[in-house]
């Protein structure tokens, strides 16, 4: 089969479809034929050498896919059959022409989604819904602040803090992005760039603040957070898009507003021993997904939610996903489609 693939770590002109083996799946795995992928930062970190994929995931780029059941390995369930339409949140993998998955973290398609629709849900959609329920435990009414607001993950948690009847503010770096926020349901959009979205925050808060942040940024932003976040507030880093390195009194800030920070890398999740009684970390997140948000993808829903794709590039193109993503112009979810 053929692979998104690159041989040391650079830039993306690295990068280019090699010819690899083809999986075969393990106990309790699924093949699946990919008909799409989408693009995430940590792909791009690991085309650069600073994210290298888990102990024993594919080095295969590639943590979301769109496909159909291509072969079912021994001890597996009996719940997906040849030939059904099935999305995945992945460890790697996910850029090649098959890729197997852990049963348990394959869920159906909606109705009358197409696989590029589809390819744009598993990593950002998960992600938001992890940060905001498992994590952040939001509740209706609480003002939630999402940094870079047009990205996957952000859009993803516009639509989920809505769906949980809160209030969701984010910021963007330009006004096309916030006017797009703003269609996917934000109540608020500060452009990072030309304004203080602290000093923003809090006016449109009336002083208050926010009760969740979602951030990917890190360093940069930290000081500007513990401003606007209210007493008792959560801030939750899930990225470090600035560093990690921080030069000021953090703790004490974080302190005086008995606030909490917490910390979340989806992917380097261990896979822990599962059972039918005790799933792991990411089946648990993968069915609680599918049972209270999924439904929301088909028609008749109130709220409904929405994939965003940004653009569509060949698996042969790959190098120039990885570059329109660098510039950071994309709004939505850039997805790969993967040859027959």
């Amino acid at each position: 089969m053929f692979a998104a693939y690159f041989d040391c770590p650079g830039g993306p002109e690295n990068l280019y479809m090699k010819e690899v083996m083809k999986p075969d799946p393990g106990e309790g795995e699924i093949l699946v034929k990919v008909s799409a992928s989408a693009l995430n930062r940590a792909d791009l970190l690991q085309r650069r050498g600073k994210y290298p994929p888990p102990k024993g995931a594919s080095d295969i780029l590639g943590l979301e896919v769109a496909g159909s059941v291509a072969g079912l390995g021994p001890g597996c369930s009996g719940r997906w059959k040849i030939g059904d339409a099935v999305m995945a949140l992945l460890s790697g993998g996910g850029q090649a022409q098959y890729v197997t998955v852990p049963e348990g973290l394959l869920m159906p398609i909606p109705k009358d989604m197409t696989f590029t629709q589809a390819a744009a849900i598993p990593e950002a959609w998960i992600t938001a819904f992890q940060l905001l329920h498992f994590i952040g435990k939001v509740q209706e009414g609480e003002r939630v602040l999402i940094h870079a607001g047009a990205s996957g993950v952000g859009m993803a948690a516009i639509q989920l803090v809505r769906l949980a009847k809160a209030i969701p503010i984010v910021t963007a770096g330009t006004q096309e992005k916030l006017e797009a926020t703003a269609n996917a349901g934000a109540a608020a959009g500060f452009n990072y760039k030309i304004e203080d979205f602290s000093e923003k925050v809090l006016e449109f808060t009336q002083g208050s603040g926010v009760d969740i942040i979602l951030d990917c940024v890190g360093s940069s932003y930290w000081e500007k957070n513990l401003n606007c976040l209210n007493t008792d507030g959560r801030w939750i880093i899930y990225g470090l898009m600035s560093g990690g390195e921080v030069h000021g009194d953090l703790l004490a800030r974080l302190l005086s507003k008995r606030a909490s920070i917490h910390t979340s890398l989806l992917r380097s999740r261990d896979k822990e021993a599962s059972s039918v009684f005790f799933p792991q970390y990411k089946e648990r997140l993968v069915r609680a997904f599918s049972e209270e948000v999924l439904p929301h993808f088909s028609g008749g829903t109130s709220p409904r939610l929405q994939p965003l794709v940004d653009s569509v590039y060949p698996l042969h193109a790959i190098a120039e996903a990885h570059r329109a993503m660098e510039e950071n112009k994309n709004i939505g979810k850039i997805v790969i489609e993967i040859p027959v």
